[in-house]
């Protein structure tokens, strides 16, 4: 059974697997059309250095910038409308190959054309993300977003740390307006 994982109270994922390399971070959520468009959520990663800021821009993984300069994260794809069973968006991650001066993964949830469509995570439901062992597909940890934000259109949802040998992972749950360039603008160097 999965680690519900809780805000400042980081989790070991070696300690859960040991001989943990590959993870899946999974995001799900309900459908909903709002303003006649459905409310499309995106997972993308920054990966930080110890002074918590972009190595370079190139280490920001997106639906623009689907792989990580070292090969160790990728972004198979976009789901535009959470519909279906399970993950709707996920970023690959090979622990084993992320290179050494990346300190911190920072995933973040943000809506597409929020401003434009109207659109906020008070419209989303049953919204999570999980870290999934990538060989037998098993989840070792989930947050489940509970908190209502009725303005806000991106998320920092969750974290994973470099700790000496060990990799932990922190829910983050703290929600932000202004999309993607305001979280751009906070990690750039």
């Amino acid at each position: 059974m999965a680690i519900q994982i809780e805000k400042r109270k980081p989790v070991s994922l070696i300690g859960e697997e040991p001989g943990l390399k590959h993870i899946i971070a999974g995001l799900g959520w309900d459908t909903a059309v709002v303003n006649g468009h459905p409310v499309d959520l995106d997972l993308s990663v920054f990966m930080l250095g110890e002074n918590g800021k972009l190595l370079a821009d190139e280490y920001f993984v997106f639906y623009n910038n689907d792989t990580s300069p070292d090969g160790s994260t990728h972004y198979p794809g976009d789901s535009r409308g959470g519909e279906g069973e399970g993950d709707d968006e996920v970023i690959h991650i090979d622990l084993s190959k992320i290179n050494p001066k990346v300190e911190f993964l920072y995933f973040a949830v943000t809506i597409d054309q929020s401003e434009e469509r109207g659109h906020h995570f008070g419209h989303v439901q049953n919204s999570y993300i999980n870290i999934r062992n990538r060989a037998d597909q098993s989840v070792l940890c989930q947050y489940q977003l509970k908190e209502e934000f009725t303005n806000e259109d991106s998320i920092m949802i969750a974290s994973i740390s470099r700790n000496g040998g060990s990799w932990n992972v922190e829910a983050l749950g703290q929600a932000f307006s202004g999309g993607l360039n305001t979280l751009i603008a906070l990690y750039q160097s």
